[in-house]
């Protein structure tokens, strides 16, 4: 039986096929530039008037503190008024248990008139009456056909004041008590009334007056609040005029002074508009680089197709190759401004390291990548740039040296510390600088395109770290040091 015949293996991918993903390359990285050039979408949602809100708080707080403070002016004052008419009340009851004394035929009668006279016009307001049991209801003239009520079912050894509404067009303020006079055994209750209209009209008087009062001052105050709150606020505006003339380009930063409290908002919101302003000078020069690095393989390969050169192929291979790796290193840094500014950005260095091991494992069999150190620790850097990172270093490390690579971890001071070291020949100090320049290679034998490290470096930077090239004194090559921000 015959075997079905294999299938042929695919071809290597050729150069002009590594190519063509340039096509590609090139407008993911002009989106991305065009993005970090836009201005951010507006996503600020109103809440309503700060200085509407601010008025409407003091104008509750100042109603609730006048309504108290009227309330309880009112019921003192009120409680002063009617203890004062009751006091005029008093005095009159005194002056009549003083003048009375006990007649012939027992009955209770004034020796001496008294003084008000009220007391002798009928309906006046003002009334007397003196009762005791068994003897006839001594009263003031001004009670006419009427008399006061006697409650017989308490005694009134002290001054006993009380509100009646005996007389139904009349409301009353009745004060009695109770007397024994010298010469009689009979309990005499003395009463005197006095209608409560003069003293309700003082009451409603003080009460008018104290709403009218209030009402004044708290408009007055509503008022001083509401000035208070738009003057307050007024620097607010200044910022605000500010941020406008600094979007129409009159000028840079918010330079107006302000009050102390807002001086902290107004440097944070220059070194927000600084920030911005260096990042949009960062992509317009990664633009011009770019452009810069392309021109003149784009100038090449058009010479080369105007004269008809018989290897243009060979030329726009070489030419792509270049302008790819121009796009490879231009979109990296790219990528990594625009991730700067996230400081949620974390990733987990270990399982980082742990993966490009995997990988070393793969693609150098023969190497052997030792990892040590701290397996907690994490960095402000986006994962993929992490591995990226630690990955172009160990690879270089696996690529130039002998077989053996160390790895390890360590924090210092607000920072993480990763150390690439090899047992390859090394590199003399005087070139270790040199190696971070773009397209810089000190070994031509090997394949590489010479902007790994520059791109290294630049990611490195753009996160705030650091990357330093030394000699290794245990395995005798060479010593990578990076050092990036630490994360809690």
């Amino acid at each position: 039986m015959s075997q079905p015949p294999e299938p042929e293996a695919a071809p290597p991918p050729s150069p002009a096929t590594e190519a063509v993903p340039l096509l590609y390359r090139l407008p993911a990285f002009l989106r991305l530039l065009r993005a970090r050039l836009r201005p951010p979408p507006s996503t600020a949602r109103s809440t309503g008037s700060l200085t509407r809100r601010m008025i409407v708080i003091s104008a509750a707080w100042i109603f609730v503190l006048l309504v108290g403070g009227g309330l309880a002016l009112d019921r003192v004052l009120s409680s002063a008024i009617t203890r004062n008419f009751d006091a005029q009340l008093e005095y009159v009851l005194t002056a009549m248990i003083a003048s009375s004394e006990i007649g012939p035929d027992g009955e209770v009668r004034f020796n001496r008139p008294l003084a008000d006279q009220r007391f002798l016009e009928p309906y006046s307001g003002l009334y007397y009456q003196i009762s005791g049991r068994g003897f006839e209801t001594f009263r003031s003239r001004s009670l006419w056909d009427r008399a006061l009520t006697v409650k017989a079912q308490h005694g009134d050894d002290s001054v006993h004041v009380y509100d009646s509404r005996e007389f139904a067009d009349e409301p009353l303020r009745v004060l009695e008590r109770d007397v024994r006079l010298p010469g009689s055994g009979t309990r005499w209750r003395f009463q005197v009334a006095q209608g409560r209209a003069a003293l309700d009209e003082q009451i409603a008087t003080l009460r008018r007056t104290l709403v009218r009062s209030f009402a004044l001052l708290g408009l007055g105050l509503i008022v001083a609040s509401a000035l208070q709150a738009t003057y307050g606020l007024w620097p607010l505006r200044k910022i605000r005029r500010g941020i406008s003339a600094v979007r129409a380009g009159q000028i840079a930063l918010v330079d107006d002074a302000v009050p102390n409290e807002i001086v902290p908002l107004v440097e944070e919101l220059n070194a927000l508009l600084a920030h911005n302003e260096k990042q949009a000078e960062e992509a317009r020069r990664h633009a011009g680089n770019l452009a810069h690095a392309l021109k003149t393989p784009l100038t090449v390969i058009m010479n080369e197709a105007t004269a008809g050169s018989p290897d243009l192929k060979d030329t726009v291979i070489r030419e792509a190759t270049t302008m790819r790796r121009q796009v490879d290193h231009h979109l990296a840094r790219a990528r990594a401004v625009g991730r700067r500014g996230q400081m949620q950005s974390r990733a987990e260095v270990w399982p980082a390291l742990k993966a490009v091991e995997r990988a070393m494992a793969r693609l150098h069999r023969h190497v052997t990548v030792d990892l040590a150190g701290v397996k907690d620790a994490a960095v402000h850097v986006e994962h993929q740039d992490l591995e990226e990172i630690v990955g172009n270093l160990i690879e270089n490390a696996a690529k130039y040296g002998q077989g053996r690579v160390f790895v390890e971890v360590k924090r210092d001071a607000g920072y993480v510390e990763i150390i690439v070291e090899d047992d390859g020949p090394g590199i003399p100090e005087a070139d270790r600088r040199v190696l971070f320049h773009r397209g810089a290679r000190l070994d031509t034998g090997k394949p590489g395109t010479g902007l790994g490290l520059a791109i290294v470096r630049d990611v490195v930077e753009i996160y705030g770290g650091t990357v330093s090239l030394e000699e290794s004194e245990d395995l005798g090559g060479l010593l990578a040091r990076l050092r990036l921000p630490a994360a809690a």
